[in-house]
């Protein structure tokens, strides 16, 4: 498959290890790097001081033998919903700027910390994380590297937006996003990287700024699955094990005809295509078939689902008193949780238990599903900002093939199937939950696949 040319966790450590590099030179060159060009769209806080001070604790803990994990004095981006003690999340708003700073981290940060990882700034999001093209009015848009001089540039997708440009452009060697609705898989898939979406339950919310605690889920992006699977053993508290690549010989795929394929353009089509035909001839099974509950899943989020639902809980006091400080795109999709009833709640988690009930049913005879992550290469931005009826229909096409897996409870991954030079495209892998290593093996054996 199609990888980036960036550099990989473990290569980057070998560097550490072996002394070609230090933290402090990794630090300082992301950090630079974040100061200049897309940085300033990329990140809405960097973290100078302590992050210098991360990295030189690193260096000395690696001089004297006691290196803490593969990611030690690696420079690592995390998403401006994470809470940072001592600093004000802001969740790319404008909203929350004069909000009390963090008394402490949220989990995933302290877990990242604790395994050496050097925290070097919070990265710009769509507002409160309510879209997936990535587009923010408060503090800029950072522009997608495929094509980024050309007509004002493209989205970069969301609404892990800034995580992905901190990766592509070496402001981190990886980042950490959040996924409700495809928001690490998203811009993933648009920019060219490896992003990986596990079962919601296996990575803690603490400390997280939430936009569906039904949905949300929190996950890396980055060069490479191996790079995935060791941040995910980390964020997830799990011991890091010796990822081995799932052979794909009689492996069983379950390609969807309805739904995941409507809408796709020329370019997105010729690189599934391709995929797929690279996948039969290494000796997968690829069953295409209609999966009939994919089908429904618009009707059954008719009033705006859980995350509308789950977001007005959340935003109502703020949207009564404030509503002409949010993104108006934003606002306008939480106050459809308003007019959502108790009961129609209560109607929308059993139609979700029988909705997944029955796709696990048809998963549970093939190994994975398998897609194309996002039907559309990344569209331009100028085609987007004036006109709300492009941004919706945009934001919806976008949003639609990985948000299924969100309401699925369950687990997917994001690969580059694009040609070199080429516009990036992204070829999803998906498993129910649970199924998270399993995925990650299965994702690998795809990876190298030549």
């Amino acid at each position: 498959m199609s990888r980036p040319a960036l550099p990989r966790l473990d290569q980057v450590s070998q560097q550490l290890a072996s002394g070609a590099t230090s933290s402090q030179q990794l630090t300082e060159q992301a950090l630079q790097r974040a100061g200049q060009g897309e940085g300033p769209r990329t990140f809405t806080r960097l973290f100078h001081a302590q992050a210098m001070a991360e990295a030189r604790a690193s260096d000395a803990l690696r001089a004297a033998g006691l290196a803490r994990s593969a990611l030690e004095g690696l420079p690592i981006s995390v998403k401006d919903l994470f809470d940072v003690a001592g600093h004000t999340t802001l969740a790319g708003s404008a909203l929350l700027r004069n909000a009390p700073p963090a008394a402490e981290s949220a989990l995933v940060v302290q877990r990242l910390r604790q395994a050496g990882a050097v925290i070097v700034g919070s990265t710009n999001m769509t507002e409160f994380a309510y879209s997936g093209l990535g587009l923010n009015p408060h503090y800029g848009t950072p522009r997608n590297p495929w094509q980024r001089e050309v007509d004002g540039g493209r989205i970069p997708g969301g609404s892990s937006s800034g995580a992905a440009i901190s990766v592509t452009d070496g402001m981190a060697v990886a980042a950490i996003g959040s996924d409700t609705g495809g928001s690490v898989r998203i811009p993933s898939a648009l920019c060219g990287l490896t992003g990986f979406k596990p079962t919601a339950r296996r990575v803690s919310m603490q400390g997280v700024l939430p936009l569906s605690s039904s949905l949300d889920s929190i996950g890396p992006l980055a060069a490479s699955v191996r790079c995935c699977a060791t941040l995910d053993a980390v964020l997830s508290g799990e011991p890091a094990q010796d990822l081995q690549a799932m052979p794909l010989a009689g492996l069983r795929l379950l390609a969807p005809t309805n739904l995941v394929l409507q809408r796709m353009d020329d370019q997105v089509g010729a690189a599934y295509e391709r995929a797929l035909k690279r996948l039969s001839a290494a000796g997968a099974r690829i069953t295409e078939a209609v999966v009939a509950p994919f089908d429904e899943l618009a009707a059954i989020n008719a009033q705006g689902g859980f995350s509308a639902a789950e977001a007005w809980a959340w935003h109502r006091e703020y949207l009564a008193t404030r509503l002409e400080e949010y993104d108006p795109r934003v606002g306008k999709r939480i106050l459809r949780g308003k007019t959502m009833s108790a009961a129609d709640y209560v109607d929308l988690l059993a139609r979700r238990r029988q909705w997944v009930a029955r796709v696990e049913q048809q998963l549970a005879a093939h190994d994975a599903l398998v897609m194309p992550t996002v039907p559309v290469i990344a569209p331009r931005i100028a085609d987007l900002t004036d006109s709300d009826e492009a941004y919706f229909d945009a934001n919806g096409l976008i949003l639609r093939n990985p948000t299924l897996i969100n309401f699925l409870d369950g687990c997917a991954i994001t690969l580059p199937c694009h040609e070199a030079g080429q516009a990036p495209v992204g070829l999803s892998l998906a498993c129910a939950g649970g199924q998270d290593r399993r995925l990650l093996s299965l994702a690998l054996g795809v990876e190298q696949m030549e």
